[in-house]
């Protein structure tokens, strides 16, 4: 007889060599020590924050009491900084943040941070030393007329402000100096007002600067609209319903009206075209 053959269920020969090689227990998988990769990781770490800095947010330490009761010194806040990338322009009743404009900080002590701080300032998690910033309300924005006579209210376009946010036995403006102002603030520029009135460097006092006191857009870092710490005062910063009434954006308002106008005439100037000519009398 011959040799026989023994096959596998599938009918195929069997063949030791293609056995699955049974695992070696003493073999280890080689993985990465964490120690190696902690340096890459706070490398990325790093650069995610400050990519998060300079284009989408960053914390703000409130140095004085200029904002009460809104803000209060050492309170932190974070500020909205993607929004101006898409255009957006600050508002009425926003907090913003913006750069010194014109030296309203001269001759204010400069505390001179140690590596430590100055490292965190760079990626923001601490004010920036090389950056003086200053935090105040949007009262008026490119266009508009704000005025304030007596102990206010403030007026915005004609229309008086009801400013619930002002610090506790201010009143909206003072009765003499700066205080007493009338002003249409020029075009990309805003006028802007301290909730502690009485105790707030803000336009008024700086009439004398080019603008009349009022910041360029440009120079704003962007709105507050957290406070994100201490965790007793977290809160968002909303605008107040006084700022939406309705009027007070009379320039906006004015437009729509103004351009309706330009293109009705046209309309009508189309349709007398379009109209057929009346046919003479026919005599009798």
């Amino acid at each position: 007889m011959g040799d026989v053959t023994v096959g596998t269920e599938s009918g195929q020969e069997s063949d030791a060599s293609e056995a699955p090689e049974a695992p070696d227990p003493g073999r280890k998988s080689k993985q990465r020590s964490f120690w190696k990769e902690l340096p890459l990781l706070v490398v990325i770490a790093l650069v995610l924050a400050l990519v998060i800095k300079t284009f989408l947010m960053q914390a703000f330490s409130i140095p004085s009491d200029s904002m009460q009761n809104t803000l209060q010194t050492g309170d932190r806040v974070l500020v909205d900084k993607l929004t101006p990338w898409f255009g957006a322009k600050p508002q009425r009743g926003e907090v913003v943040v913006f750069h010194d404009p014109d030296g309203w900080l001269a001759g204010e002590p400069v505390t001179e941070p140690n590596a430590v701080q100055k490292g965190l300032g760079y990626i923001g998690l601490m004010p920036s030393a090389n950056e003086k910033d200053l935090i105040k309300r949007v009262i008026g924005v490119g266009g508009d007329t704000v005025e304030c006579k007596g102990t206010g209210p403030v007026k915005v376009n004609g229309k008086a402000l009801k400013e619930p946010y002002v610090f506790p036995g201010n009143t909206a403006c003072s009765t003499d100096g700066p205080g007493q102002f009338k002003i249409k603030v020029p075009k990309d520029h805003i006028w802007v007002m301290g909730d502690h009135r009485q105790f707030s460097a803000d336009s008024r006092y700086h009439q004398d600067k080019p603008g009349g006191g009022a910041v360029p857009v440009k120079d704003v870092v962007g709105r507050a609209v957290v406070v994100a710490w201490p965790v007793t005062r977290l809160n968002d910063l909303p605008v107040p319903s006084t700022f939406g009434q309705s009027g007070i954006n009379t320039a906006a308002a004015a437009a729509p009206g103004a351009l309706g106008l330009m293109g009705a005439v046209p309309l009508v100037l189309w349709r007398r075209r379009r109209r057929p000519e009346a046919s003479p009398p026919v005599a009798p």
